[in-house]
């Protein structure tokens, strides 16, 4: 079978495929090449910028400008033809240097200095800092953006049902009233938080050859101060200079990412399953949209499907960045191979975090509240005023006041006139026991519509 959106394996290059597209630039082949060959020329034009490097250099402007001009124009064509040169050598990263050459080939300037394509470099020079970069501006112009919307459409919800009391349930169980908006609030929050984590984590790289050391680069150039190169090299590409690794740079710094992505995801996946209950409840309704089927058998259902998908994407994109974040730190002795095959499951990760994110956001796009059916709840459940009436009690000095109203509520469902009668016959001051008799399980709300509105 060719390989299409109906025949393909991966759920993100099939059913999936219009909503990760703006990963494909960042975490496939091409994009992993086109980021390789980005630094391999960066690295170069960097070396010929050195005055001290005999035997390189200075390039003219117009060298320059085409050398950036094949990363910055690097097509799929190009990647084509890298990997025709990989499949005689079998090694991905020579066959961009190899590419180069040849495509600087008519430049007499560049192909005088060709030995110098990515000269005293390991592959895990190119490889390490093609990733982190990758992952930084993806960081920036997807993951982040993507984020932001799902924090404002929550904020939008949070502000909208700010005073909306509802009941609370901890541990499943009606208990102290809240408001829709201050639950949305908190996942608001949360949020926030997880997004500094993402954006604190600073993306290393190294270029300091096999084994960390720099032995090649010294036995070419002894006098050169090839750290303070290495440095001002990996700063220039926007990533934190790492200067202790061995033949990889170690990947603690990607570890944190995933973690810090991971813990956004549990998030939202929190999310997902307190608004799934709420819509068994009938807190929220969902809007419905002409053609569509909620079951194939029972024609009355409207079911929470993008709650419910966002809910299975986090478990699939937290098993991935989790495995990614235990294995990708720890090599045999100075390398080996096995993180490289780990970290081309990036994509697959991050693509099924952003289906996540965007599940979730749909389900919320379709979101109806329902305040009649949160206070028809409330008024249910008189008992959970309980707390309130203890509180007072105690602050007044009565005796045994949790006592009284454990007795009075603990396992049973109290109305509103039980509860006054209860009111009514406590030694409090007046304007105290007016203050209680006045109010009901949807007054009894504390501060939870000004900290929804406030965020």
């Amino acid at each position: 079978m060719p390989p299409t959106t109906l025949t393909a394996i991966s759920p993100l290059d099939g059913r999936y495929a219009s909503q990760v597209d703006s990963l494909r630039a960042y975490f496939s082949e091409f994009g992993l090449i086109r980021y390789r060959v980005r630094i391999e020329i960066e690295w170069l034009i960097a070396l010929a910028a050195e005055k001290s490097l005999a035997g390189i250099g200075p390039f003219s402007p117009a060298s320059i400008g085409f050398l950036r001009g094949l990363s910055a124009n690097f097509s799929e064509s190009d990647g084509e033809a890298v990997k025709a040169i990989e499949a005689k050598t079998n090694h991905d990263v020579k066959a961009i240097e190899y590419w180069l050459k040849d495509r600087a080939s008519g430049n007499a300037e560049i192909m005088a200095a060709s030995e110098f394509i990515h000269f005293a470099c390991t592959s895990e020079d190119i490889n390490n800092l093609a990733y982190s970069l990758a992952l930084a501006e993806c960081r920036k112009d997807v993951l982040l953006p993507r984020l932001d919307d799902l924090i404002s459409k929550l904020r939008e919800i949070a502000h909208a049902q700010a005073a909306v009391a509802m009941l609370a349930r901890t541990h499943g169980q009606a208990a102290t009233p809240t408001t829709m908006g201050k639950e949305i609030a908190n996942v608001v929050h949360r949020l926030r938080g997880a997004r500094e984590a993402i954006v604190s984590v600073a993306l290393n790289g190294k270029a300091n050859g096999a084994v960390g050391n720099y032995n090649a680069h010294l036995v070419a150039y002894p006098d050169f101060d090839w750290e303070a190169y290495s440095r001002k090299f990996v700063e220039s590409v926007g990533l934190c200079f790492n200067a202790y690794t061995t033949q990889i740079e170690p990947h603690d710094c990607l570890a944190r990412m995933f973690d810090a992505v991971a813990r956004a995801n549990g998030i939202v996946l929190d999310l997902d399953r307190d608004i799934w209950g709420y819509i068994s409840l009938g807190y929220f309704k969902q809007r419905t949209k002409a053609g569509e089927v909620g079951s194939s058998t029972m024609p009355h259902k409207v079911n929470p499907i993008d709650f419910e998908n966002s809910e299975g994407n986090v478990g699939v994109a937290n098993a991935l960045l989790g495995h990614l974040s235990e294995k990708l730190p720890i090599s045999r002795w100075q390398r080996d191979l096995s993180d490289s095959t780990a970290l081309r499951n990036v994509g697959p990760a991050l693509g099924h975090t952003l289906l996540a994110w965007g599940a979730c956001m749909r389900g919320l796009g379709k979101l109806e509240a329902d305040p009649q059916r949160m206070a028809a709840d409330l008024d249910a459940n008189w008992e959970v005023l309980a707390e309130a009436i203890q509180t007072v009690m105690r602050r007044h000095g009565m005796e045994n006041p949790y006592e009284q109203l454990k007795e009075l509520t603990r396992g049973k469902r109290l109305d509103g006139d039980a509860m006054r009668v209860f009111i009514r016959g406590l030694s409090l001051p007046e304007a105290e026991k007016n203050r209680l008799l006045a109010m009901s399980p949807a007054t009894y709300i504390g501060k939870a519509a000004e900290l929804a509105a406030a965020i």
